[in-house]
C-alpha cells in the first residue's frame, strides 16, 4: 500500500475534512502536526512549495490541498494513486 502523509494543524477545518474523507474510504495515513513540530512546517513547503495546510502525499507524489484531494477522488486518480499495481 502507497504511504498517505498529511501535513496539518489541530485547528485547520481542511485538515480535518481531509482526514475525515481519509477515514471514510479506509485509507491509512500519517499525520504531521506542523504545529507541533514547526521545523516540519519547512520540510513542507520544501516538499510541496506551498504554506498552507493541509498538504498531502501519496508516496513522494503532492496530491495538494484538501480541494486537490477531492478532486483527485472525483476524477477516479485517488483509486490509481492508491492501487498497488
Amino acid at each position: 500500500m502507497p504511504k498517505v502523509t498529511l501535513y496539518g494543524t489541530l485547528l485547520c477545518p481542511y485538515c480535518f475534512a481531509a482526514k475525515r474523507m481519509l477515514k471514510q474510504q479506509d485509507i491509512t495515513f500519517d499525520e504531521i502536526r506542523v504545529d507541533k513540530k514547526p521545523n516540519l512546517k519547512q520540510e513542507m513547503i520544501t516538499k510541496s512549495g506551498r504554506f498552507t495546510v493541509p498538504q498531502i502525499f501519496i508516496n513522494d507524489y503532492h496530491v495538494g490541498g484538501y480541494d486537490d484531494l477531492m478532486e483527485h477522488s472525483r476524477s477516479g486518480k485517488l483509486d490509481s494513486l492508491l492501487t498497488v499495481v
